[in-house]
């Protein structure tokens, strides 16, 4: 039976000239597991949103053709009832909220079907620990990170029994186990109940790893390609549509490998065929791994941060420096302190013990002015920084701000701008820009003062590929003018294609300080700090290849043209 069905379906929004979607013609069979993946902007998000009856109830426009979600025709129902019928997890998790605390929040939807307290309360506490977020059940969901923010509203829709389960990108914000345990948790109830199963996601190879059983692209508005992932994986297709292939069939495809749809490579087991041109192009390419090695900008030592004088310390025992032109990523677990860690730096919050020393002048008592101007802050979402109609003057904000001259602001702003990318829309409206170009704008903002430090909170988040190479080429070219960069990253691809070290967090405290391929290459770290195990590693592993760190660096650095 067909769950949802499309028929020459054309869709365009009031406010723009052009459809967002054309000619969709589409059949999803009751208890499918269907990837929904595209660059931003090939309407994906409009696709889910004609599933879920956001359109037409939330979002109006024309519509042409035919859709029917389990015989039924949005239209004709109310967002409601189309709400009985597909439970969805969005992207911006704090628009979902109702609910004062996190088990009451889980719990709207069976009060608002009338299920008897008791029975409730079974449901709800199931649900919070299918997510591990039963011991936050009675904190208010504001209160909580953002990944963990994603584990409620991913519980508030296991607690729903609707017949689809749509996600919009719900790895966005989980650290890489976290994300790993949410596929798994939509795979066993796919298994238990027979639900159809939709996930929209950049992120290709984290869900793909869970055995889907088709994949739809989008681009332009059309659907591009409509297959297996054995298929998909097998073409060329996501490079040309400017998606990222999975890491380890960038690999093979490097050494040169001839796939096929019937060598199934969507489950990494069936690659052992490749082993031998594998391995004999890693022990015949020798190469020296260059990393810089250059003098220490920002120094902390000891550092112990509490929010409240009789609570234990959120980070604690906090060591370790930052080199100049130096890439730092900080990864670990939702709720390991990268967040607290990145405040205390900035100085937004005042560390209660240790002490960070800037170009070895010790910090400690300098003014949020002086911080501010040496280290630079630019938060995950650009909305909240942003406070400007105009490109030039957001740029201009801070300088302004300190008193600086309007001459010295022009030729800052100028400057800051052409490293960006960003000098054609100087005189542009600041609402204009797509999302990467705003996250640009940021950072302009606060390369202009010249800071010789720049901290990032994941500065690709929500970013499809092409968006995200652009924006670590940006960072990239920044990094090469001095300045240390620190991202906050639950990415592990991108800390193994730019970063030159890595700290792993756990528990408010440091457990590594190295290379993140050997960080990656070592089980316990990777168990202890919420880690994925990376498809190189794990093809290392079947491979039977002795050095695994040596394994991920090569083909790493092979793959994305680093340095080696």
């Amino acid at each position: 039976m067909n769950a949802i069905v499309f028929e020459d379906v054309t869709f365009k929004y009031n406010n723009l000239d052009e459809p967002t979607l054309s000619n969709i013609n589409l059949r999803i069979e009751e208890g499918e597991k269907v990837l929904i993946t595209g660059k931003s902007g090939s309407g994906k998000s409009t696709l889910a949103h004609c599933i879920n009856g956001l359109i037409p109830f939330t979002y109006k426009g024309e519509i042409q053709g035919r859709i029917t979600v389990n015989g039924k025709e949005p239209g004709s129902l109310s967002l409601f009832a189309m709400g009985t019928q597909v439970g969805s997890i969005l992207q911006d998790q704090d628009c979902q909220f109702v609910g004062l605390s996190s088990g009451e929040d889980v719990a709207f939807a069976l009060e608002n079907d009338c299920v008897p307290p008791e029975d409730m309360s079974a449901v709800v506490d199931r649900a919070l620990a299918q997510v591990d977020m039963l011991g936050k059940k009675e904190q208010p969901p504001q209160n909580l990170s953002g990944g963990q923010k994603q584990k409620v509203a991913i519980a508030g829709i296991l607690a729903m029994n609707v017949p689809i389960l749509l996600f919009d990108e719900p790895l966005a914000n989980l650290d890489p186990a976290s994300g790993k345990k949410a596929m798994e948790t939509m795979i066993d109830i796919h298994e238990n109940t027979g639900k159809t199963i939709i996930v929209i996601e950049h992120r290709i190879e984290d869900v793909l790893e869970h055995g889907f059983d088709r994949v739809i692209v989008m681009g332009e508005g059309r659907i591009v390609f409509d297959g297996t992932p054995d298929r998909l994986l097998a073409e060329d297709l996501l490079p040309r549509c400017g998606l990222r292939q999975p890491l380890y069939v960038e690999m093979l495809k490097f050494c040169g490998a001839d796939i096929h749809e019937e060598d199934k490579i969507s489950v990494l087991e069936n690659t052992i065929k490749y082993k031998d041109q594998v391995v004999t192009r890693y022990l015949e390419d020798h190469f020296t791994d260059k990393r810089p090695d250059n003098r220490t900008i920002l120094k902390l030592e000891s550092v112990c941060y509490r929010y409240f004088k009789d609570d234990p310390f959120t980070i604690e025992d906090i060591s370790f420096d930052v080199k100049v032109g130096e890439m730092l990523a900080i990864v670990g677990n939702n709720g390991a302190g990268k967040s607290t860690l990145l405040k205390t730096i900035s100085g937004i919050a005042k560390y209660q013990q240790g002490s960070m020393f800037f170009e070895d002048a010790c910090i400690d008592k300098w003014t949020t002015k002086q911080r501010a101007l040496a280290i630079g802050f630019v938060m995950q979402n650009p909305n909240h920084m942003i406070t400007k109609s105009m490109v030039f003057d957001e740029v201009a904000f801070g300088l302004r701000n300190f008193g600086t001259k309007e001459e010295e602001i022009d030729r800052k702003v100028m400057k800051a701008l052409k490293i960006c990318g960003l000098y054609e829309y100087r005189n542009w409206p600041v609402s204009s820009l797509s999302y990467g170009q705003k996250k640009r704008v940021t950072i302009a903002a606060i390369l202009s003062m010249g800071p010789k430090v720049i901290i990032l909170d994941e500065p690709t988040a929500g970013q499809d590929y092409t968006s995200y190479k652009e924006f670590m080429i940006y960072l990239d070219e920044i990094k090469k003018t001095g300045v240390g960069i620190i991202l906050i990253t639950h990415d592990m691809h991108l800390a193994l294609e730019y970063a030159d070290s890595s700290v792993v967090l756990s528990g408010g405290r440091v457990i590594a300080r190295d290379y993140i391929d050997k960080i990656l290459a070592d089980p316990l770290i990777i168990s202890k700090a919420n880690l994925k195990h990376t498809s190189i590693e794990r093809m290392g592993r079947l491979y039977d290849v002795e050095d695994i760190s040596s394994f991920i660096a090569y083909f790493t650095r092979r793959i994305t043209g680093g340095a080696l």
